[in-house]
């Protein structure tokens, strides 16, 4: 009898196999009683399912997370910050982000979405990371270094509150326009005015510390609101009302006041 050629091919590929898996013995038997064999066949339905592995999502913090909101807000997801926290207003803003670019609505940032917010945005600047303040504080100047000073740093836009040298208090600031700028220099508090109101601007100046003319350290509803996308008319602003309220109840007339790069 001739045995045709597919059927020899199927014995020799047979053979091979048995081979490979140990000769002509069985395979051993497991627990179960099925056959054991020492090479495993993974078929596609057996492969676990892969999703993309979230870049950041609620509850981190820091420079990515800030450089996120920032994003998120040149494309008009987001209002408030950048705080560098990723909170429920940034999850809401990622997942209205990835609805209206056909992504799944996680809330969660995964490399899809940030490659997709990438090629829609700019790198965001110094100042549009820290729009709201929080942006760390310049070293003090050296004439700062002794007694009662109200150090303000035009390079960082920070206020330090010190005593002989040791820093009290920390807050963002914000001075005046090009046309309207911050005096630079060494002055000393003069007058403080609580529910100071400006007679030239006719805008309201609480806890006003004048320090040079009609220039003070005061709290800025438009500074709190806006953030760094203004300015004043050559005064210090101040965005954090009770960090404001509680260097006017500690600065005394005669502080002095240092207004450097």
């Amino acid at each position: 009898m001739r045995i045709p050629g597919s059927t020899v091919a199927l014995f020799a590929s047979a053979a091979a196999l048995a081979v490979a898996l140990g000769g002509c013995k069985p395979p051993p038997q497991g627990a179960d009683g099925k056959p054991q064999y020492p090479v495993h066949f993974d078929t596609p339905s057996a492969r676990p399912h892969t999703t993309s592995r979230a870049l950041f999502s609620r509850g981190d913090s820091g420079t990515g997370v800030r450089e996120l909101q920032a994003r998120l807000r040149q494309v008009r997801w987001l209002n408030d910050g950048p705080t560098g926290e990723y909170d429920d207003l940034t999850e809401q803003a990622v997942s209205g982000f990835q609805g209206k670019r056909g992504l799944p609505r996680t809330g969660r940032v995964d490399n899809a979405t940030w490659q997709r917010l990438l090629a829609m945005t700019h790198r965001p600047g110094q100042w549009e990371l820290y729009l709201m303040g929080g942006q760390p504080a310049a070293a003090p100047d050296p004439r700062c270094l002794t007694g009662r000073v109200l150090c303000v740093s035009k390079t960082s836009r920070t206020l330090r509150w010190m005593i002989d040298g040791r820093t009290l208090t920390t807050v963002s600031v914000r001075f005046g326009s090009q046309y309207t700028p911050t005096r630079e220099g060494v002055f000393s508090i003069y007058w403080k005015s609580r529910h100071h109101v400006s007679t030239l601007y006719d805008s309201p100046m609480p806890y006003a510390m004048f320090f040079s003319g009609g220039q003070a350290i005061h709290y800025s509803y438009d500074f709190a609101a806006h953030g760094y996308a203004g300015g004043s008319h050559g005064c210090v602003n101040v965005r954090d009302e009770g960090a404001i309220a509680s260097l006017f109840a500690q600065v005394r007339n005669g502080d002095r006041v240092v207004v450097y790069r």
